[in-house]
């Protein structure tokens, strides 16, 4: 795992929301386990809300694998980039939460980054490897992390 900060040196008291782009990170060439990515975001702090999103090909076994990891599996069937970046926008104005982890390589979610850093809350990019990595997510987020590394 490659860190470019300190972010992930918290003291575990922070309240992080994950939120997982399911068909940008859980491709077979990146190989990604759900666990890793838990635990990636859970180096932040406490895990308050986990969320998978995923399209409406995502397979029953990859919904209930997720759900048993602790994953609250949300299935839409427009384009979920969209659902999700709402939903953390969403998520960043109404709640409490310290540190909002994507774990994506869309650089579509970049706005959603800088908008909980002008919340004042931290953010955290997790890339599924190195060739799934955004260097526009990483650059908009105070801090990175690559899976694999």
């Amino acid at each position: 795992m490659q860190r470019l900060s300190g972010l992930l040196d918290g003291d575990g008291d922070a309240a992080v929301a994950l939120f997982v782009d399911g068909p940008n990170v859980l491709r077979e060439e990146f190989d990604v386990d759900l666990d890793d990515v838990r635990e990636t975001a859970e180096a932040a702090g406490r895990l308050a809300v986990t969320r998978l999103y995923v399209d409406e090909h995502a397979t029953p076994e990859l919904m209930q694998a997720a759900e048993a990891r602790g994953y609250d599996v949300r299935v839409t069937s427009g384009d979920v980039d969209v659902k999700l970046a709402v939903d953390a926008t969403e998520l960043v104005a109404d709640e409490n939460v310290d540190v909002l982890a994507v774990a994506s390589r869309d650089t579509d979610f970049k706005p959603v980054l800088e908008t909980a850093g002008r919340r004042g809350v931290s953010t955290l990019a997790i890339a599924p490897g190195e060739h799934g990595r955004s260097d526009a997510l990483r650059n908009a987020a105070d801090d990175a992390v690559v899976l694999g590394e």
